[in-house]
Formats: structure tokens, C-alpha cells, sequence
């Protein structure tokens, strides 16, 4: 019995061509990822947590030390103070707070120029910066306990390779209470954390003099003296 083999006319047409130097059925390559991609992939992760996380510091996680409010009528120049009181008037990213003793004028700065962080009536503590009879805001805390942080959450400009290290747990991490300590060892007095920047803590403090200094704390150790009220 003579065995027939199809033409390639004919096996085309049937759907059972094959070649004789044929391995098996055709199979689909499989997509390979670049390295680029890995790599970015592997960033962006830790990235969009890093953004969570800064959205979540802007609404209210601060690293200040926490002050009792001061009549309005007592504030004086201070790189950080806080007050207690009502909210009077609004004017855009100003508004006027008053408590039993007087007024005092509150600035809130390029956050609260888009809308009112605070509403008229509402009972709230400020903690910020006194100067030239304005009340520059850094914390607003509400009656209920809430707050908001006013201006750059703190530590690394967004977007720099120190504040994604920030993101993921990988970056500089202070050791307050020794900063402080520091700080005191240097003759000053009444400190306060105000913020912190890359590798720094900002600091108001009193120096021997009874003057208030607005100082640049690094997280090696270093103090240096910004400003004086």
C-alpha cells in the first residue's frame, strides 16, 4: 500500500500544512519587561504611597511641639506661639480671631488663598509665627481635635531624591529629643520645634538674652542661629 502525502496546495487549504524540519505547534512569545520598566515599576509603587502618605501629613500630621494657647491680647513676637479663639471675619487667605481679650489678625498664606480653611464662628486654636501683628499659621486645630498643617508639610522638597528615601522609610530619621537636648546645651531655653527640612530641624528657642531666635538645627548636631525677634 502506497502511502499518499498532500501537496502543500492542498495541506493549505485543509489546515494541516506542516514542514518536515517542523518542531510542534507554533507558540505565542512570551512579553518580556524591560529593566527600564522594572526599574520605574519598583519606584513608582513606593512613590504613590509616598504621595498617601504627603497628602496625610498636609491634613494634620506635624512634628511642632505642642504649645497652650496665649490670650491674644499677651502674643508677641515669637517664632512660635499659639492662641485661642473664635472666627470673626474671613478676608481670603486672612481672618480675623477673637477671644475675651481682643482680635488678632491670622494669615494662612498660598493654602488659603483657594478656599477659607476656617469658617466664620468656629471656635479654633492657631499655632504659628507672631510678627509685625500677624499670626502667620503653621497648625490649625479644630474644635473636634482635627488639623490642618498650613503650608509645606515638612522635611524634603516632594519630587527630591531625599523625600522619596522619605517615603519608603530610607531617609535621615532625627532623633528629636537628642537635637533638643543639643539645642539646650548650647545655653538655649523654652524650645520648640517648629518644622523640619532635608536633613534639619527649624527651632524657635529663647536665647540668654531673653530674645527669641529662630534656629537651624542639623541632624548632626549643629545649631545655627537664622533670625532673631
Amino acid at each position: 500500500m502506497t502511502e499518499t502525502t498532500p501537496s502543500p496546495e492542498t495541506a493549505r487549504t485543509s489546515g494541516t500544512f506542516q514542514t518536515s524540519d517542523s518542531a510542534g505547534p507554533a507558540v505565542a512569545p512570551t512579553p518580556r519587561r524591560s529593566r527600564r520598566a522594572l526599574v520605574v515599576g519598583a519606584i513608582a509603587a513606593p512613590l504613590a504611597f509616598g504621595a498617601i502618605g504627603l497628602s496625610l501629613a498636609q491634613t494634620g500630621t506635624s512634628m511642632m511641639t505642642p504649645l497652650e494657647p496665649t490670650a491674644i491680647s499677651a502674643l508677641k513676637a515669637s517664632g512660635s506661639i499659639a492662641a485661642k479663639g473664635d472666627v470673626a471675619e474671613i478676608y481670603g487667605n486672612k481672618f480675623v480671631m477673637q477671644d475675651g481679650t481682643g482680635k488678632a489678625l491670622v494669615e494662612t498664606g498660598p493654602q488659603g488663598e483657594g478656599a477659607p480653611l476656617v469658617k466664620p464662628g468656629e471656635a479654633i486654636t492657631v499655632q504659628g509665627r507672631f510678627e509685625n501683628g500677624f499670626l502667620h499659621a503653621m497648625l490649625i486645630t479644630r474644635a473636634d481635635g482635627s488639623r490642618v498643617l498650613v503650608g509645606p508639610a515638612g522635611g524634603p522638597p516632594p519630587g527630591t531624591l531625599d523625600w522619596a528615601k522619605d517615603r519608603v522609610g530610607l531617609g535621615a530619621s532625627p532623633d528629636v529629643p537628642a537635637l533638643t537636648a543639643q539645642v539646650a546645651s548650647a545655653g538655649y531655653s523654652d524650645i520648640r520645634v517648629t518644622g523640619r527640612g532635608p536633613r534639619h530641624l527649624e527651632v524657635a528657642a529663647r536665647g540668654s538674652d531673653g530674645r527669641e531666635r529662630q534656629l537651624h538645627v542639623g541632624f548632626d548636631g549643629q545649631v545655627r542661629e537664622r533670625r532673631v525677634f
